[in-house]
């Protein structure tokens, strides 16, 4: 009884601790969809009208449709090159290895994903200057941000598939080569299928990623490339903060909530159908 006792003081107690966290995360964002219902001018009452305002918005509307162009290329660029990456790094890395050699691959992965998005997108706007002085080539615009995004978002799928491929057994493709299949039938047919939550989940990842980055859009943007964040940004900076701001912000999270609880409820799936049938 005493334990049973503790257990319930020790779950109250960090209750009461992530309570104030999670209020500390989460009110700003409640309060930007609170805002976002505000009446027209001389109204009284909660309404739809800054949503329905937005439909009618050309600026808008180019910057929606840059972004999921955008969000949508890269993320399916990034996708495969990071799928490759994952794999060649479990693949071809040496397990007897010790030392700096033993974290290299940790190491590939995890630079690009803890370096400053700051530092990040400067480090892309002087690449690209430089090729563009160079060649004429890669002026800045909707396909230098492409690029961009797909160079940040690699590494975040890279890892999920690397962490994939990390809880499986190596003999099965010793098994595959058995069965006399090559390196490419070996991969299509047996990594693929196996690594395909992983793949799905670090495409979302990538979306997510892509759709709402500010700081390096904004470095590798050009004349004519204005994505949501970048529209927000300068539509604060000309007017501050307007209901129509509260809505697209509003409209944003919840497409970000959106995939993430898509990403997390297909993992689940996944991961409970692997429980019911462990051979498969």
């Amino acid at each position: 009884m005493m334990a049973i006792s503790m257990g319930k003081s020790t779950r109250r107690s960090l209750l009461a601790m992530s309570l104030p966290v999670y209020l500390l995360l989460y009110a700003p964002l409640l309060l930007i969809a609170i805002f976002s219902f505000a009446p027209p001018p001389l109204a009284k009452g909660q309404t739809f009208y800054w949503y329905a305002d937005l439909l009618h918005s050309p600026e808008v509307i180019a910057a929606f449709r840059r972004s999921l162009t955008l969000a949508i290329g890269s993320s399916i660029l990034g996708t495969a090159l990071g799928t490759l990456m994952g794999f060649g790094l479990y693949r071809y890395r040496d397990r007897n290895a010790t030392g700096i050699a033993s974290a290299l691959p940790s190491l590939i992965i995890y630079t690009p994903i803890i370096m400053p998005s700051l530092v990040f997108g400067i480090s892309e706007l002087i690449f690209f200057s430089f090729i563009h002085s160079a060649t004429g080539f890669l002026a800045a615009g909707l396909l230098t941000m492409g690029i961009a995004h797909v160079t940040f978002e690699a590494p975040f799928v890279a890892l999920v598939v690397f962490a994939r491929l990390s809880g499986l057994d190596p003999n099965m493709f010793e098994a595959s080569h058995d069965l006399y299949a090559d390196a490419r039938q070996s991969f299509l047919h047996l990594t693929v299928p196996v690594i395909r939550p992983a793949i799905i989940g670090g495409f979302l990842l990538a979306f997510t990623l892509s759709i709402d980055d500010f700081t390096i859009s904004f470095f590798t943007a050009g004349p004519g490339s204005t994505t949501l964040p970048i529209y927000i940004y300068s539509a604060v900076a000309r007017k501050g903060v307007s209901p129509d701001i509260n809505a697209l912000a509003t409209l944003m999270i919840a497409t970000v909530i959106g995939t993430g609880l898509l990403q997390y409820m297909f993992t689940r799936n996944r991961a409970r159908k692997l429980v019911a049938r462990p051979g498969d």
